[in-house]
């Protein structure tokens, strides 16, 4: 007696399109399948690796960027803090010629005045006003000995705009 029982009908039609005895798969496609895989892989990992390494820089670039314009926005607002303290307001309206005010009136909204107002104190010598344009810094000579353009000595060269709330 055979070991196998015999098949019959579709069963015997299906058994005949497959090879009888056992073979074994070549090893040949297998192999180069597993080492393209492998290679994919390492590829793959090493552009990934490269791009994040590159982004890591771009990165530490905006930080220092950041860094530097962060102190150049104090500095001009530190700039901005000296030109607008009390002290150097009323020496600068002092060299335009400006002098106190005297006693305010205020009108209410039905016309009347609430208040006497005086004139402002007259000042015994009358400055020379120049305006803040005239005004002008030593200047040194540039590149292939041209002169740099003048500056106001009185006014700031570079401010950012001021936003409420500081």
């Amino acid at each position: 007696m055979s070991s196998k029982p015999a098949l019959k009908g579709r069963a015997a039609r299906l058994a005949r399109l497959f090879p009888a005895g056992p073979r074994q798969a070549a090893r040949t496609p297998f192999v180069l399948l597993v080492v393209l895989l492998l290679g994919g892989g390492l590829i793959g990992l090493l552009v990934l690796n490269s791009a994040l390494s590159e982004g890591s820089f771009k990165m530490d670039d905006l930080r220092k960027d950041t860094k530097g314009l962060t102190d150049e926005e104090q500095a001009l607002q530190r700039d901005i803090d000296s030109y607008s303290a009390p002290d150097a307001l009323q020496r600068r309206a002092r060299e335009l010629g400006m002098v106190p005010g005297g006693d305010p009136a205020f009108l209410n909204p039905d016309g009347t005045v609430k208040g006497v107002p005086s004139a402002a104190a007259r000042q015994s010598v009358d400055p020379v006003v120049r305006p803040p344009e005239t005004v002008t810094l030593p200047q040194a000579p540039g590149p292939a000995g041209s002169a740099a353009p003048a500056r106001s000595a009185e006014r700031p060269t570079a401010a950012t705009p001021e936003t409420p709330g500081r």
